[in-house]
């Protein structure tokens, strides 16, 4: 049996004793997590999800946390003389063995969930969850406006144009704003940690390092 499960953005091919590396995982070296996005089973009696198969996950163990091979990027930009960068980077992941596939009861397993090394812990989201849906039930219509208005709000107040960066629009440095990024001083700051969790978040995987946002954004700060 077989499942194709969803992690860090990419789907795996998976088996009972597969060693994978994936995305960097919040959990130690020992640990048994639960991935529950699984969108197929196969075996002989294969199931497709729509899109995922409920009540289906898979479960490993987590060996150590490791980094991939050293990658090269090499930025030259037309036109612009001397506009050139070579980089280093190698990504951080998780290396693990595949202990079990389920094909149902997946949520009563008692298994951490797997969740990225940026993300809140499973235990946060379930506590803040019932305040949260509360809120948002009493949440006025002026909330909707006052979400509209805050990327403004920030700009008044002493945030920069992030325009100025290679790349960005007014519709990006908005999604910038909505995530709370408002200066220059704030980008140039970012560990490679941050630019993963940046790329999942505004979904534009390695556009950061390909426009080299940091290394502008240390210099226009």
């Amino acid at each position: 049996m077989f499942a194709v499960m969803k992690t860090g953005g990419k789907q795996y091919k998976v088996k009972s004793g597969d060693m994978l590396r994936v995305e960097k995982l919040a959990a130690d070296a020992g640990e048994t997590i639960q991935f529950n996005d699984v969108l197929m089973l196969g075996g002989d009696a294969p199931v497709i999800g729509a899109p995922m198969v409920d009540g289906a996950a898979v479960q490993a163990e987590v060996i150590d946390q490791v980094k991939g091979d050293k990658v090269i990027h090499f930025v030259k930009r037309r036109r612009k003389h001397g506009s050139q960068r070579t980089k280093g980077h190698r990504q951080q992941l998780t290396l693990l063995r595949i202990t079990e596939i389920l094909a149902k009861g997946a949520d009563k397993s008692g298994v951490k969930a797997a969740m990225g090394a940026g993300s809140v812990s499973g235990a946060a989201l379930s506590a803040a969850a019932p305040k949260a849906a509360k809120a948002e039930k009493k949440a006025p219509k002026a909330d909707a406006k006052a979400e509209k208005a805050a990327p403004k709000a920030a700009k008044a107040a002493g945030g920069d144009d992030l325009k100025q960066l290679s790349g960005v629009g007014p519709a990006l440095e908005k999604k910038l704003h909505e995530a709370g990024v408002t200066s220059f001083a704030q980008i140039a700051a970012w560990s490679p940690e941050d630019v993963a969790a940046m790329d999942e978040k505004l979904s534009f995987k390695g556009r950061i390092d390909r426009e080299g946002w940091i290394d502008q954004a240390k210099k226009l700060s």
